[in-house]
């Protein structure tokens, strides 16, 4: 079962590429930026905030 993330740390982190905000994916672990359409994975309850880390969102 995936933990959650603190609700604290999301609110500081923004996407590296675009500053913009980002959102909480908890079932598939990662934050996904809409605006850069980028989804940053999140491991052990690390967020990874490298772009060549994150995969690209389809519509």
């Amino acid at each position: 079962m995936p933990a959650d993330l603190d609700p604290r740390l999301l609110s500081m982190l923004v996407c590296p590429v675009t500053k913009g905000p980002l959102e909480y994916d908890r079932e598939a672990q990662e934050l996904r930026s809409p605006r850069a359409h980028l989804a940053f994975p999140i491991r052990d309850g690390i967020p990874i905030m490298l772009p060549e880390e994150a995969r690209p969102l389809t519509d």
